[in-house]
């Protein structure tokens, strides 16, 4: 029956017909996003165990991670009476001493095993009165090929009740499958970059006979990944260049006045910036340009300077923002700066529904067509997803703005494009520094401008870590500049992505600091699970100066701008990437004032001190995303293994430069032959590209 099961296995069979595998584990593994054989064959480990040294039962250390090889001489049962547990226990002898064996609550053992035995088994040296022993160790018997034990052992991503065993199992089945799999390089290339076949890199990454055959599926999956991402970019780009938009002229006259009436002077950056947005979209090929600048470089202007152009061409200009507090507030600053202009302005989110020039209406009473009829007449659109979720058209979108770049995907542009009659110039802006080294990778279908100095007047930051023995003289240096008019951000972590910890710090730092550290200040807490409502609420209240200090969790990292807030303090910063903690530093020193940035961690990791010290040091925020993507790695950086555009990478290190070159140049080679001479290539960049997201 089992050889049968295996016999008849293909790619698309999903893991619960697996011999073994019921619906319960399979349930589990859906959990991890395994649903076919093929997701098994491409779940790589993320890390291993090096079992592949047998020792000698004399020769074993305390604490060692270590194999050896014995027969059972003794094996039973029985009942702990005080926490009624069950224990198995064993006594495996080999010809320089004998060890014992035990299991906690794995009764099964014994009906498995039987005395005579001959087993490989794997775990750490623990010492005790009575000797050395190894405490719920993986075993294997000696006649099988081992899967567990007796080799470098491979440690998976897994969930609640999903064991690293069950996880071997599926895949080490899954495997049979391996020759399935069509290799998608041409040998030239292969050759030249001294690459070994796909299928051999596949067994190897997941059961490598040495370190040498692992480093080897390492280079050949690497080399892949990245690859296929190069050639994304370029398919995307080809497509791109394929379209045609309006073509927007340059309104010097006006833009020079608009820019003259600005309460402050642009950045050489900001100019420098604003212009290449300027005569990119004087051109029918569509713009697809990104605007990466550091927290509080002064984006928006730039993107209202453009916006502007755009609407004096008679077409119109929507910002897309990923939160809805983020879209009012730019619709309060673009009705802020638009004042003495003939501009229509619209809000469009679900919270305030429509919101036309600072008159509100209430969408769920609109009908589609006078949901239409506000569009039509307005210039300038901001809002959120919502602006394609809803069922209404955009007849004349002439420049489309995205807000935070890495929220959206491309599926979502091509959305917002489908609402028009034409393709409009794209505008993405991020405040995430992106690495050169991940630039290059994954914007290659994108024109980058770069604000890198401050706007005038700015002050540096002053961050410092803040040990457990100062935390009060912190808290005292809070409190006076709080009477000194100033406000406090206090920023808690995110335990795990179900939120239900990360809430419940909030409220645990939000209960310690109202109670008991300044119990005659008004404080408030916000978090993601809040109504919108209730967020607006608070955060009135914190833009008014009521609320002093504003407890929360990372929903303030993008774009909240409050410039008398003065002071982020920062719990469990050993939690977060230098990336966004320096997101969180960027929501203060938006003023005349000085501001501070204290950091604190209950870590007593020297490594981790070490790393958040480096923020203490410079407040440039494209070096600290270089150092978190070299120790880190990308997936700290941005959630990029969450986003389409970045799930083929699982292996790849994006620092690695030398290897992201090699690989554009041959992406290159690729699309200069044309990619439909490789087909395998293809297919991999096309259901990649049906849902991207260019983070």
């Amino acid at each position: 029956m089992k050889q049968k099961i295996l016999n008849e296995m293909n790619l698309e069979t999903t893991l619960d017909k697996i011999y073994g595998v019921g619906l319960k584990i399979y349930k589990k593994l859906q959990k991890i996003g395994l649903n076919t054989v093929s997701d098994a064959i491409f779940y790589y480990p993320f890390r291993y165990e090096d079992f592949s040294h047998l020792k000698q039962i004399n020769e074993l250390i305390n604490e060692e991670s270590a194999t050896i090889r014995g027969k059972i001489i003794l094996l039973n049962n029985k009942r702990s009476p005080r926490k009624k547990m069950n224990i198995t226990e064993m006594l495996l002898e080999d010809n320089s001493g004998q060890i014992q064996i035990v299991w906690f609550n794995q009764p099964y053992i014994k009906n498995t095993l039987q005395i005579g035995d001959e087993l490989f088994v794997s775990g750490i040296v623990k010492k005790s009165l009575l000797g050395f022993s190894l405490i719920n160790p993986n075993y294997e018997k000696t006649n099988r090929d081992t899967s567990h034990t007796a080799r470098i052992i491979p440690i998976y991503p897994t969930t609640e009740h999903l064991s690293q065993k069950q996880l071997r199992y599926i895949i080490k089945q899954s495997l049979n499958c391996i020759n399935e799999i069509q290799e998608k390089l041409p040998k030239n290339i292969i050759e030249k970059e001294k690459l070994i076949d796909l299928r051999d890199a596949i067994k190897q990454i997941h059961f490598p006979d040495n370190y040498k055959k692992l480093e080897e599926a390492k280079k050949r999956l690497s080399f892949d990944e990245i690859l296929i991402l190069s050639c994304l970019s370029k398919f995307i780009k080809k497509q791109n260049i394929e379209l045609s938009s309006p073509q927007i002229n340059f309104k010097e006259k006006q833009i020079v006045d608009f820019v003259k009436k600005i309460p402050f002077d642009l950045t050489q950056d900001q100019k420098k910036a604003a212009w290449q947005i300027l005569k990119d979209i004087n051109n029918k090929i569509p713009m697809n340009r990104l605007l990466e600048g550091d927290v509080g470089s002064g984006k928006t202007i730039v993107s209202f300077v453009c916006a502007y152009n755009v609407i004096l061409n008679k077409y119109q200009t929507i910002l897309m923002s990923p939160t809805q507090i983020l879209a009012k507030q730019h619709f309060e600053n673009a009705t802020k700066f638009f004042k003495d202009y003939n501009i229509n302005i619209l809000l469009f989110t679900n919270s305030d529904r429509l919101l036309f020039n600072g008159k509100k209406e209430i969408a769920n009473k609109l009908t589609k067509n006078e949901i239409s009829k506000f569009i039509k007449k307005s210039n300038f659109i901001i809002g959120t997803h919502s602006l394609i979720q809803q069922k209404v058209g955009f007849e004349n979108i002439g420049l489309i703005i995205i807000d935070e770049q890495h929220r959206f995907g491309v599926r979502q542009r091509q959305e917002l494009t489908k609402k028009s009659d034409i393709s409009p110039h794209f505008l993405s802006m991020t405040a995430t520094p992106i690495p050169r080294s991940l630039a290059l990778t994954i914007y290659g279908d994108l024109d980058i401008s770069r604000i890198l100095q401050k706007p005038v007047g700015r002050k540096k930051i002053i961050t410092k870590f803040v040990s457990q023995q100062n935390r009060s003289k912190a808290y005292e240096f809070i409190y006076n500049q709080i009477q000194n008019g100033r406000q406090v951000f206090v920023v808690c972590p995110l335990i795990n992505e179900s939120d239900k910890l990360g809430v419940k710090s909030v409220m645990s730092e939000y209960e310690k600091l109202n109670n008991d550290i300044f119990p005659n200040l008004k404080i408030e807490y916000l978090h993601g699970k809040m109504k919108e409502t209730e967020k607006q609420k608070i955060l009135k209240s914190f833009s008014e100066s009521e609320t002093k200090i504003l407890v929360s969790t990372s929903v303030i990292e993008v774009g909240i701008d409050y410039p008398n807030a003065t002071i982020m303090m920062i719990e469990g910063a050993d939690r977060f990437g230098l990336a966004s903690l320096h997101q969180f530093r960027g929501r203060v020193g938006r003023s005349i004032y000085q501001s501070f940035c204290f950091l604190f961690s209950d870590s007593n990791s020297e490594k981790s001190k070490k790393r958040l010290e480096i923020l203490t040091k410079t407040d440039d925020g494209f070096k600290l995303a270089e150092f978190d993507l070299k120790f880190r790695g990308s997936g700290d950086l941005y959630g990029i293994k969450q986003s389409g555009f970045m799930s083929n990478i699982k292996i790849a290190d994006l620092s690695d430069l030398e290897l992201i070159k090699k690989c554009n140049t041959w992406a290159q080679y690729i699309f200069e032959r044309g990619i439909e001479k490789f087909p395998e290539i293809k297919k991999e960049v096309e259901l990649l590209s049906s849902d991207i997201h260019l983070e």
